[in-house]
């Protein structure tokens, strides 16, 4: 069975990073790519539905197979989407393009294995939800509003680190809901931080620097997940030396996905 979840997270990955490559492509060269025309092109709805399949996947397989064989192969999402948007863009990926994802990729998978899993149910407040809310609306705009000076890498970085936060504040919502018992209160507030993260992202794949954006995403979303387990969920947090290491790692290598990754040309709208 191990075997089996490792193939349909690979699989799921593999889904996941052909809808996002999809969707940059649509959403690459406009200003302010809005969720209403994007939604009138059906590659990017179908990009949309390609993600949806990559998620159902991985979920699938951490039902057949332990955590330390299926988050690994999630991470080769990242790996897997430098080709496809390199191909629908019409070029090749770069050696150096494609050796700073690697890196990312081995950092990533680093602090993922590093996590410890958490016991026991999971809760939280009210008065936690409304904080949860606020820290990753606070961060998501302060990321925002530093993007406008930065230049076209670090504005998708930024960008796509602001989606991250927000995706990750939905996550945590998800797995209060699941773990924690059901709220309608929680389930009318998980589209908030969703639908601004959709609409963060596609505004980091407009900048054109798919590398960069897609590598922020990978690394934001599962770490913003993790600091909320801690800060709200009493979840405890990796120690030692190896983490650190792990999150250089993945620094290192966005860092270097800025310098190596292109910008995509503009395009008119289909």
């Amino acid at each position: 069975m191990t075997v089996l979840a490792a193939v349909i997270a690979l699989v799921g990955s593999l889904f996941f990073a052909l809808g996002a490559a999809l969707q940059q492509f649509e959403a690459v060269g406009t200003a302010k790519p809005g969720l209403l025309a994007l939604l009138r092109r059906p590659r990017w709805l179908l990009g949309g539905v390609s993600i949806l399949a990559g998620g159902g996947l991985h979920i699938v397989a951490l039902g057949l197979g332990p955590l330390t064989v299926v988050q690994p192969m999630g991470v080769a999402s990242l790996l897997f989407a430098l080709p496809l948007a390199a191909a629908l863009h019409g070029r090749r990926p770069a050696r150096n393009e494609l050796a700073a994802a690697g890196v990312v990729a081995i950092g990533l998978i680093g602090l993922v294995l590093l996590v410890p899993e958490s016991d026991g149910p999971t809760h939280l407040s009210p008065n936690g939800v409304l904080t949860l809310l606020a820290v990753a609306g606070i961060a998501a705009v302060l990321l925002w509003a530093g993007s406008k000076a930065a230049s076209p890498a670090g504005r998708a970085a930024l960008l796509a680190t602001s989606s991250g936060v927000l995706y990750g504040a939905t996550a945590t919502l998800v797995r209060v809901l699941v773990d924690g018992g059901w709220n309608w209160w929680y389930l009318l507030a998980l589209p908030v931080p969703a639908l601004l993260a959709l609409v963060m992202l596609q505004r980091a794949y407009a900048v054109g620097h798919f590398g960069v954006s897609f590598a922020s995403l990978q690394i934001t979303d599962p770490l913003t997940a993790v600091a909320f387990g801690a800060l709200l969920l009493g979840e405890p947090l990796p120690t030692g030396i190896l983490p650190v290491l792990a999150a250089l790692l993945t620094a290192a290598g966005t860092v270097a996905l800025a310098r190596n990754s292109p910008l995509e040309a503009p395009r008119e709208p289909a």
